[in-house]
């Protein structure tokens, strides 16, 4: 069995030095979208890591994107180890935001597992715009920055447990 903590537990997280991370981010929201990319970088970047950032329109095109990625850097090989997923869906007055906060976040779960890939999903689901950025902004909720450390816990439990 083994045991791991959070990285936001406290105390240092091993570095992730060379590893590829794969950011996804749907850009619907493109305030939003600066903030939790820049979340997301710092945490990376800090870790050591080599990213690269594909951009889409929004959150339901993030799983494909994420998938088409994944599938093109193995076949150069040179495949990423980890994947962080950014975007935002705020509820509006039609049942278009259950469609795209459900389908996002189950596309992401199916390529997360079908891949084996570490995935931290930033995709916020919120009633408001206000809400959002309080998630979104790097002084207060940080949700890029907590995908990525979500990506990179799951990567560092990987590498003890399939060295």
């Amino acid at each position: 069995m083994v045991t791991t903590r959070s990285d936001r537990a406290g105390g240092e997280a091993e570095p992730v030095t060379g590893a590829r991370v794969l950011i996804v981010e749907g850009r619907y929201y493109e305030a939003l979208a600066d903030e939790l990319l820049s979340g997301a970088r710092t945490v990376l970047d800090a870790a050591g890591a080599e990213i690269e950032i594909v951009t889409v329109p929004g959150a339901l095109e993030v799983p494909v994107a994420a998938q088409i990625a994944l599938e093109g850097a193995e076949l150069e090989g040179r495949p990423f180890e980890a994947v962080v997923a950014l975007g935002c869906v705020i509820r509006g007055e039609t049942y278009h935001f259950e469609i795209v906060a459900g389908e996002s976040a189950r596309g992401l779960m199916d390529v997360a597992l079908a891949n084996g890939v570490p995935l931290g999903n930033g995709i916020l689901t919120v009633d408001t715009e206000a809400q959002a950025f309080e998630r979104a902004r790097t002084g207060e909720g940080d949700k890029g920055g907590g995908a990525a450390e979500a990506a990179l816990a799951l990567l560092r439990l990987k590498r003890r447990v399939m060295p």
